[in-house]
C-alpha cells in the first residue's frame, strides 16, 4: 500500500527522526493560511503516489502567503503521470547544504531487508544504481537485532559522508530500520537525507510502502489507503471486473491467463520494450470483452501501442479478432495493435485481422518484436 509523503513523515516522526513541520491543504486558501501560520517561506509539494514531482512542476515555492496561495493554485488539479493532485503539503523551506540517500527495502534474493545508503542523494536511487552502482553501500539487516547504531555509522562512513552526517545520521538510519519493521513496510526511504547549513540533519522527503498482507495488524495505516488515488485505472478496472495492474512502461499487454500474461511481460522486456500493464481477460472472453479491455488499456496516457496475446481454448481466436476490429474506431488514432492468436479459432482470427489490415505475430516473440518496433517508429 502506498502512502503520501506527509503520512510517511508522520511515521518517521514517531521514531524520533527529525522532519520539518508541515500541514496538508486541499485549496489555495488553505495553503495561504498555513503559510501565514508558519510565517516563513514555504514549499508547496504535490501529494501523489508517484515520483518525479519536481520535474513535473509539482513542487513550487512561496516566499509570502500570497505566493504560497498562487503556487498551490498551480499545483492543485495538476496531472502527474496520470494522477490528479488533490492535496498539497505546505512546509517551511529548508536551506540544504548537501543531500544524501538512506533506505531499507525487501530483497528477494536474500529474503531479508537490505539497508542501502548513498552519498548521491536527491535523485532516483535506480538511476544511481544504473550509472554508479559503486556509490551505493548495502547491508542485509539481521531480523533479530535490526540495525545497530555502530553498523549504521559505519555504512554512512563507507559511503563517504562527512563526520557530522555520520554522527547524526547514524541514529536516523537506525530509527528508519526500526520504522521499517514496525510498519510492516516493503520499502522505507529518505531521499534526500539533508545536511542543513546550520549543521543539523533531517529527512527532507520520505517514501514508505506498506505490505498489503500486513494491513490487518496495522489498522491505523489501513485507514490511510486511498485506492482511487493510488491508481485510478486499477480502481476503475476492479469496478468493471477486469484483472488489471498498472506498470511503468508504454506497451499495453492483454492476454488470457495469468501465466501467459506474465510470460508476455517478460517477452516484451526481452524484445526491448517496457510493459505498461498486466491485463488478464480470463477464459471464454467474447468480442465485447476484448473490445472493453483494449479501450481500457488505451486510457493509460503512457500506452503507445498494445500487444494482444491469446491462447485459444474456450477463448476463441475469431472472437478476439472481432473485438480488436470493433475497437479500432474508438482507439487513439495511429495506435498500433499487434495480436498473437494460437489455438482454437486462430486461422479464422488471423484471416479477420489480415482483412482489416491489422498486424499479427506468428508467435509470442514475433508479436513482441513487432509491437516494440511499431512503437519505436512512432
Amino acid at each position: 500500500m502506498k502512502i503520501h509523503e506527509y503520512q510517511a513523515k508522520e511515521i518517521l516522526r514517531r521514531f524520533g527522526i527529525p522532519v520539518q513541520p508541515g500541514k496538508v491543504a486541499a485549496t489555495p486558501e488553505e495553503a495561504e493560511a498555513i503559510a501565514r501560520e508558519f510565517n516563513a517561506p514555504v514549499v508547496i509539494k504535490a501529494q501523489v503516489y508517484v515520483g518525479g514531482r519536481g520535474k513535473a512542476g509539482g513542487i513550487q515555492f512561496g516566499d509570502t502567503p500570497e505566493q504560497a496561495r498562487d503556487a498551490a493554485k498551480r499545483v492543485l488539479g495538476m496531472d502527474i503521470k496520470g494522477l490528479t493532485v488533490n492535496k498539497v503539503l505546505v512546509t517551511p523551506k529548508l536551506i540544504i547544504k548537501e543531500e544524501y540517500y538512506v533506505g531499507v527495502i525487501m530483497d528477494r534474493a536474500t529474503q531479508a531487508p537490505v539497508i542501502m545508503v548513498s552519498a548521491a542523494g536527491g535523485i532516483d536511487i535506480e538511476e544511481v544504481a544504473a550509472t554508479s552502482p559503486e556509490k551505493i553501500i548495502k547491508r542485509p539487516m539481521d531480523m533479530r537485532w535490526g540495525l545497530l547504531p555502530e553498523q549504521a555509522r559505519q555504512m554512512l562512513a563507507d559511503a563517504g559522508m562527512p563526520s557530522v552526517v555520520v554522527a547524526k545520521g547514524g541514529a536516523i538510519l537506525t530509527a528508519l530500520a526500526k520504522a521499517f519493521l514496525a510498519a510492516d513496510a516493503s520499502l522505507a526511504e529518505i531521499n534526500p537525507l539533508a545536511l542543513m547549513e546550520d549543521g543539523s540533519v533531517m529527512a527532507a522527503d520520505a517514501k514508505i510502502l506498506i505490505d498489503d498482507n500486513a494491513l490487518p495488524r496495522q489498522p491505523e495505516f489501513a485507514t490511510w489507503a486511498e485506492p482511487e488515488e493510488a491508481n485510478p485505472l486499477e480502481f476503475e478496472a476492479k469496478a468493471e471486473g477486469l484483472t488489471y495492474v498498472k506498470l511503468d512502461g508504454d506497451v499495453g499487454i492483454i492476454g488470457n491467463g495469468a501465466g501467459l500474461v506474465m510470460t508476455t511481460l517478460d517477452m516484451v522486456a526481452r524484445s526491448g520494450g517496457k510493459p505498461a500493464n498486466f491485463l488478464d481477460i480470463g477464459g471464454g472472453a467474447k468480442a465485447e470483452v476484448m473490445k472493453k479491455a483494449l479501450l481500457f488499456v488505451a486510457r493509460d496516457p503512457q500506452v503507445k501501442g498494445i500487444l494482444v496475446n491469446i491462447f485459444g481454448g474456450i477463448t476463441r481466436g475469431e472472437e478476439v479478432a472481432k473485438g480488436i476490429i470493433m475497437a479500432q474506431g474508438e482507439l487513439p488514432p495511429g495506435m498500433p495493435i499487434v495480436a498473437r492468436l494460437s489455438g482454437t479459432g486462430e486461422v479464422e482470427g488471423r484471416a479477420l485481422l489480415a482483412n482489416a489490415g491489422l498486424m499479427w505475430g506468428t508467435d509470442m516473440r514475433d508479436a513482441s518484436q513487432k509491437i516494440v518496433a511499431a512503437i519505436s517508429n512512432l
